[in-house]
């Protein structure tokens, strides 16, 4: 007699793992055609990525084929006048002495820069062009920032290093020349009566802010530009290159 409440159950399913055929040949078959094709296609999205971000990142080298971008940006009549001052000054920018935010509070502490402690991942010429952008444009820190993506305080410390930097740097270079190789290069225009001519002085004047005191207004309040203004003395070569800029006055 058949036992009542026990079933026969059928055998359960296991899936069958195929191993790896290691005895195989390690030769793999590639269409040739199609391989050829699909590296033509990565080598052009890889040209496009490197066009898109060149033309998205704001920086010296999106605008090096553009003299009026250039002009407009820098002030330097193209891109050629301005890296021939690049590479006047680009070895010394290795010993940049940079200003920390400690030095611009208390004025007393300072970092060398190193390529491993630089404090910026702005190259140095590109942060040459970010001085020269706001010298020329005259935009905000705040612009600044975005436009070339650092942090503000970043944009600060640049501002402040590159003027003093550039101002030692330039201002040790003698930029007079002897009297017998000024005569020598002399344009037709200046000969004769104006042989013996050196340099070409001037005054020129800078609007500032109107101050409180009625003294320090009374002081610097020009008649000329019938606003305040700092004075300075402009000595200027014969072809027309400023020689000389004294201290405001």
């Amino acid at each position: 007699m058949p036992i009542t409440g026990c079933t026969e159950s059928a055998p359960a399913s296991i899936p069958l793992i195929e191993d790896h055929d290691y005895a195989a040949s390690p030769l793999i078959v590639v269409d040739r055609i199609k391989y050829e094709t699909m590296s033509r296609e990565i080598e052009e999205l890889r040209r496009q990525l490197e066009s898109y971000h060149l033309t998205q990142g704001f920086g010296l080298q999106r605008f090096a084929t553009s003299p009026e971008d250039i002009r407009y940006y820098t002030r330097f009549p193209s891109y050629e006048h301005l890296m021939a001052f690049w590479n006047l000054i680009q070895e010394a920018t290795s010993r940049m002495v940079r200003v920390t935010s400690g030095q611009k509070s208390l004025s007393t502490s300072t970092s060398t820069e190193s390529p491993v402690n630089r404090p910026t991942k702005l190259l140095p010429i590109d942060e040459l062009f970010l001085f020269l952008n706001y010298l020329a444009t005259g935009c905000t820190q705040r612009e600044l920032c975005h436009k070339f993506n650092i942090h503000r305080a970043t944009v600060s410390r640049i501002l402040v290093s590159w003027p003093n930097f550039l101002y030692t740097l330039l201002g040790s270079v003698s930029v007079w020349m002897a009297p017998g190789r000024v005569r020598a290069n002399c344009p037709a225009d200046f000969s004769g009566t104006y042989k013996n001519t050196q340099v070409i002085l001037d005054c020129t004047e800078m609007r500032c802010q109107t101050p409180s005191s009625l003294l320090l207004q009374s002081e610097v309040f020009s008649t000329y530009k019938l606003h305040s203004t700092f004075k300075a003395l402009i000595g200027m070569s014969h072809h027309g290159a400023l020689t000389f800029v004294s201290a405001l006055f």
